[in-house]
């Protein structure tokens, strides 16, 4: 049996947006592909990404859930994982109460268990070869209380914290951790997230190949964390200046059903 030549990277979230812009770059750049999401037009990513000439293997599963990782896992066959570019993410808009606790729960366990369980077990293995890069997508939504959109806010602010302290833990190990942290990018999000009546729904947005960019190129060199796009720098900074009631207001304004641009 030969063995691969090209290292594997894992992208989660890969089938469209800035997933699937991580996916083709880490094609682009000498990597085979074991990507995965929780629909189908993860296979149609994975043809696209092959036709860069590298390996891609497509995983449909619920990463929310600890046997939707385990799937994942089995899939690689023990090939060590060189990069985990955990970038699966799940939002919901409208106020908490409103909510279905049924998909309440699930960006909590998308964006925060699943996570955290799949960085666990390939994090593992790259400590114990010395070697490895992990891409935590978070959010500057996670430097706000998120009016209207409380949950979603409040698990990127677990792994806007959670990369910065996992970087740590791992410094002298030869595994990096770097957290990219992008502001509203234009994909599917704000519509599977129910919240096209919204301003933030409706105004531009960064491009996702540019966020995409701003991460894998971060990841290489191994720094810490990065925002992308200087009006997203610049609002973080400012989200850490202003009183959070006064961000939860100016929040608000964002992303209170009914606010849409016309």
């Amino acid at each position: 049996m030969t063995t691969p030549s090209r290292p594997l990277a894992i992208v989660t979230g890969a089938s469209t947006g800035i997933g699937y812009e991580l996916a083709k770059l880490c094609a682009q750049n000498g990597f085979d592909l074991l990507i995965a999401a929780d629909e189908s037009a993860i296979e149609q990513a994975a043809q696209d990404i092959r036709a860069l000439g590298v390996s891609a293997d497509a995983v449909e599963a619920d990463l929310a859930t600890t046997e939707g990782v385990d799937k994942l896992l089995a899939a690689a066959a023990g090939r060590p994982v060189a990069a985990l570019l955990a970038n699966a993410g799940r939002g919901l808009g409208k106020g908490f109460l409103d909510q279905d606790f049924a998909a309440a729960r699930h960006v909590v366990e998308t964006n925060i268990t699943g996570t955290i369980y799949l960085l666990q077990k390939v994090g593992r293995e790259m400590r114990s070869r010395g070697e490895g890069r992990i891409l935590i997508t978070g959010s500057i939504a996670g430097f706000m209380p998120g009016t209207f959109q409380a949950v979603y806010n409040g698990t990127k602010a677990f792994l806007d914290s959670f990369s910065f302290a996992l970087r740590h833990e791992l410094k002298d190990t030869g595994v990096t951790v770097t957290c990219l942290m992008p502001g509203a990018t234009e994909t599917d999000f704000f519509e599977r997230a129910d919240m096209l009546d919204t301003k933030v729904g409706t105004q531009k947005k960064d491009d996702p190949a540019m966020v995409a960019k701003t991460g894998f190129d971060a990841m290489m060199k191994g720094e810490g964390d990065v925002v992308s796009g200087w009006m997203n720098k610049l609002q973080s900074a400012i989200a850490n200046i202003l009183p959070a009631g006064m961000v939860a207001e100016q929040h608000r304004g964002m992303a209170e059903p009914g606010t849409a641009e016309k």
